[in-house]
């Protein structure tokens, strides 16, 4: 849910080229892509490291 995040929260994501072996990358959100307030496959963030993914889980809040 889209409420539920924000920047400088740590999240693990899942970017594009590994959503089929699932791999996570942790990292701190820089921008929220996604609009909409729910989204099934995601939310979709930016990264301050610069990479792009659907959240699957808050690390820290």
């Amino acid at each position: 849910m889209r409420a539920h995040i924000r920047r400088g929260l740590r999240v693990a994501i899942v970017q594009k080229a590994d959503q089929e072996t699932g791999a996570l990358t942790e990292g701190v959100v820089r921008d929220i892509l996604t609009n909409s307030p729910e989204h099934p496959r995601g939310i979709k963030v930016r990264l301050e490291s610069g990479e792009v993914g659907r959240v699957r889980r808050i690390l820290s809040r």
